[in-house]
């Protein structure tokens, strides 16, 4: 057995003795609600530091000033850095997200107990993503307690990213993080399933369409300006948008065609009155190939085009998010490669590398110009985990073996010479 195979014997060793404690760490972080809106998530990131402080971690808490996070429709957001140098070289940085969508109907266990039956764990988040918050949090221990041994001589440091806000974009997690210089990584991994390495998603814009007309009696509707006439007109002209969208192809495995999904509308007054003012809101995907502001600039010029056609209309278009597309970077070969090698050593098979049409808060590291990939604990689909559905759960041997993988990553990449 060479070097490089007893450092992962050993780090594989680490991870099998604390996975205990890992899924006790894990079940801790669901019990805490996190819902997202409202976004009241200071609680949850107070109870993690003081679970990271009791492994003897230093945990640096950054709250976000209340006037940011009220404009951003949230609550309370406090972000948590844990650094750990080992010396000169590369700065890792691995990110989660605490946040969650609510709960929904339908659940078979409590959604907020982090009930464990049959290998798996279930409650909301524990597929995406404190799990990661657990892969992340042990793998660091794993290689501390290999460099305490003698059988790793990292260099560089590790820096643990746990923010709150990627439901509802990021804005005020890593970005916040990364435009205030209170890190500076040279690598990333953010969170991920286990049997699939992600090295680029698709961007996001949603926007929020007013059509404005002017109300009227039906018995006379001539009198008034139907909105929601002229909301159809400009949705018909989104729809037939949408199926062109379809001959434009990604070349990225995991990724077909932009999209637009018109998930929302609302308007009207009364069964007996025009239509005076409709509102809708809509989702176009972007995919990497694609320039974002080209996309947006696109959709307004069809919206626009289209309520022309309805004299009298006043139509409003405001920008609710602009999610840029992630495009892999060079550097990311590195941690990919790494990931990979050791995902087929834990699970017996090839983990292969592919692209999403999500979007993910690994964008702000790739528009900071850091090489970032996403991996962790998870299935091989959403659907498998029931993310985002009843009964979200996760293998807690998935748990176990990614964070195996991540540890050895971790131990390659900083023991490459300091660049």
């Amino acid at each position: 057995m060479d070097a490089g195979a007893r450092l992962a014997a050993r780090l594989d060793a680490h991870v099998d003795a604390a996975h205990d404690e890992a899924v006790a760490f894990l079940r801790e972080l669901v019990r805490v609600p996190t819902d997202t809106p409202p976004g009241d998530n200071a609680a949850h990131a107070a109870r993690t530091a003081e679970l990271l402080a009791a492994m003897g971690f230093d945990v640096e808490r950054h709250p976000v000033p209340q006037a940011d996070v009220v404009a951003a429709g949230l609550v309370s957001l406090t972000n948590l850095v844990v650094r750990r140098r080992y010396g000169e070289g590369p700065v890792i940085a691995l990110n989660a997200h605490g946040d969650v969508v609510p709960p929904g109907e339908g659940w078979t266990r409590p959604p907020y107990d982090g009930v464990v039956e049959d290998g798996r764990m279930y409650g909301r988040g524990v597929a995406v993503s404190k799990s990661d918050f657990a892969t992340h949090a042990f793998a660091l221990r794993a290689l501390d307690a290999a460099a305490a041994e003698g059988a790793a001589a990292p260099r560089g440091s590790v820096e643990l990213h746990f923010t709150y806000d990627e439901e509802f974009g990021g804005e005020l997690g890593p970005a916040w993080l990364l435009r205030r210089g209170l890190t500076k990584p040279d690598l990333a991994i953010g969170p991920g399933f286990s049997y699939a390495i992600v090295t680029a998603h698709n961007g996001c814009l949603q926007l929020e369409v007013t059509v404005h007309g002017r109300a009227a009696h039906a018995a006379m509707p001539s009198t008034g300006i139907d909105a929601l006439q002229g909301a159809v007109r400009i949705l018909d002209a989104l729809y037939a948008q949408h199926a062109a969208y379809a001959a434009r192809r990604s070349a990225l495995e995991g990724i077909t065609s932009p999209t637009l999904n018109v998930g929302r509308i609302e308007g009207g007054t009364n069964t007996n009155v025009v239509p005076a003012r409709v509102v809708f809101r809509l989702d176009r995907r972007i995919i990497p190939e694609e320039d974002a502001g080209a996309a947006e600039a696109g959709l307004r010029d069809v919206i626009a085009k289209a309520a022309a056609r309805s004299p009298g209309l006043r139509v409003e278009v405001r920008r609710l998010l602009l999610a840029r597309p992630l495009v892999p970077l060079p550097g990311h070969e590195r941690i990919a490669a790494s990931l990979a090698r050791h995902g087929e050593r834990v699970f017996g098979e090839p983990i292969r590398t592919t692209a999403t049409p999500l979007y993910t808060d690994a964008r702000h590291y790739g528009e900071a110009g850091v090489p970032v990939v996403l991996y962790g604990a998870g299935p091989r689909t959403i659907l498998e985990a029931n993310a985002k559905r009843a009964d979200e759960n996760l293998l807690l041997e998935d748990l176990r073996r990614a964070t195996k993988v991540v540890a050895a990553t971790l131990a390659d990449l900083l023991a490459s010479p300091a660049r």
